[in-house]
């Protein structure tokens, strides 16, 4: 029978995979700012719709008016994740019952109620400042890390795993473990390629601007601290700056897909791994072909989105890899 904390951390996980997910696209649909205040929105608890409070939130905000297509999507998107750490409060609560089972929990709940506290400040300075893109590219990896740490606990509580089925897992840690810090490198790049606009700045593939190594400013594109106060919509860097940032995923990418690749080859040799292995493959297959997708196709909301959810889901899979194989009998 499954612990009342571990029902709560597989709903929670899902939750959170549901806010990644509405994060995306509330940021490629360029709705980040739709609110320009925090948490309200335009100084309401939902958003202007009645014509005097527009016109009132428009004289309260000249800079910004309000697009109300933008604001209900980045308000859904706040309400959404203001659920989940409710979620995450309650898990707190269950963790420090006198509980044996959910007492091993304690430390690991603490640290997600502190990260996803953290997250709210990210989401707020995400809109204060801007869509600076060191927070944002740091909002979504957050968002990424509290789904990984819901994810663990989702696992760990199970209670449920034997002990003689996680040999072939073992048997890979240390792939399991490259790939878990390859594919970590990977999501930051794309983070940071979303936060400043890159996605386009190579319109044709496997080629950038027609060359296989085109004009690229790495130092700037890769400035991580720029100028506070700048309006960041839309982004500021100039083409090199832009491409380096590309080149530099696409490059990630394929040392994503060679070290994944071989995980999931590895994993599909043995009967008891196969499943993890199928599931890896297809999502990394799934994932290279959205990918592609976003550059000929220059980047359609729906492909984009979905793009997004495949990467949190290889994050959710590579915590399943890393949980099947550090498991040990209590």
């Amino acid at each position: 029978m499954k612990s009342g904390l571990h029902r709560l951390a597989v709903i929670a996980a899902i939750v959170a995979f549901c806010v990644i997910v509405l994060g995306a696209y509330v940021r490629l649909s360029h709705a980040g700012l739709g609110c320009p205040d925090w948490p309200g929105c335009y100084g309401q608890l939902t958003w202007p719709e009645a014509s005097q409070e527009v016109l009132d939130a428009n004289q309260q905000f000249p800079e910004r008016p309000v697009e109300s297509e933008k604001a209900w999507k980045e308000m859904v998107h706040r309400y959404l994740a203001g659920t989940l750490v409710l979620l995450v409060l309650a898990i707190n609560f269950l963790a420090w019952r006198p509980n044996e089972h959910q007492r091993k929990f304690r430390l690991l709940s603490g640290v997600l109620l502190a990260l996803i506290l953290f997250q709210a400040a990210l989401g707020m300075w995400t809109v204060t400042l801007k869509l600076w893109p060191i927070v944002v590219m740091s909002h979504l990896l957050g968002g990424l890390a509290t789904l990984a740490m819901l994810s663990w606990m989702a696992y760990r509580s199970r209670g449920d795993l034997e002990y003689d089925v996680t040999q072939p897992f073992r048997q890979v840690r240390s792939l399991i473990l490259l790939g878990t810090a390859v594919l970590v490198l990977q999501l930051a790049l794309g983070g940071w390629t979303s936060s400043n606009y890159s996605a386009l700045a190579c319109p044709d593939f496997p080629t950038c601007q027609g060359e296989w190594w085109p004009d690229s400013n790495f130092s700037e594109g890769f400035e991580l601290w720029r100028e506070i106060g700048v309006d960041y919509e839309g982004g500021v860097l100039d083409l090199p700056s832009r491409v380096a940032i590309q080149m530099a995923h696409r490059i990630g990418a394929l040392v994503t897909v060679i070290v994944l690749g071989l995980l999931a080859f590895r994993l599909l040799r043995e009967p008891v791994s196969r499943n993890s292995g199928i599931v890896l493959g297809a999502l990394l297959v799934t994932q290279v072909m959205l990918g592609i997708l976003n550059i000929v196709l220059y980047l359609p909301l729906p492909n984009a989105v979905a793009h997004n959810a495949v990467g949190a889901l290889l994050v959710a899979s590579m915590v399943w890899l890393l949980h099947r194989s550090s498991f040990r009998p209590a």
